[in-house]
């Protein structure tokens, strides 16, 4: 799989600027609300990049799925639960981060295997050699 193409990964980095960006219009905007959403917004932005730049790195797909995790669950670590726009947001934004963490391990698995196999017989180069 060739580099920033895996939708899955583009859909985690949209929620991530989502969730980081509505702060900004979401009310009310209490302490908490704010910067767990913009923490794990941001965190989840790097994290779709960074697979989206290296489409065999399964670590980074787990790392979206558990980042959304964490977003999801915020309301209640962040005790905004009670303050639905910013608690929906998080859930919302937390469980897109969960699924396309998770469906892009099959791709990533895949993009992985392929690399290592092509690693392991020599490249492409090994016939000239």
């Amino acid at each position: 799989m060739t580099r920033w193409t895996r939708w899955q990964d583009w859909v985690a980095v949209a929620a991530g600027l989502y969730a980081a960006l509505a702060s900004i219009w979401t009310t009310p905007r209490t302490g908490a609300s704010m910067s767990l959403m913009i923490v794990f917004g941001v965190l989840l932005i790097i994290a779709g990049l960074w697979s989206l730049y290296a489409p065999g790195s399964m670590s980074m797909e787990w790392i979206v799925a558990v980042l959304g995790a964490l977003l999801f669950i915020s309301p209640w670590i962040g005790v905004y639960a009670g303050n639905m726009a910013p608690a929906w947001t998080s859930w919302i934004c937390g469980g897109v981060g969960v699924v396309t963490g998770l469906w892009a391990l099959a791709p990533a698995e895949k993009a992985h295997q392929g690399h290592e196999g092509h690693q392991r017989h020599g490249g492409p180069r090994a016939a000239h050699a």
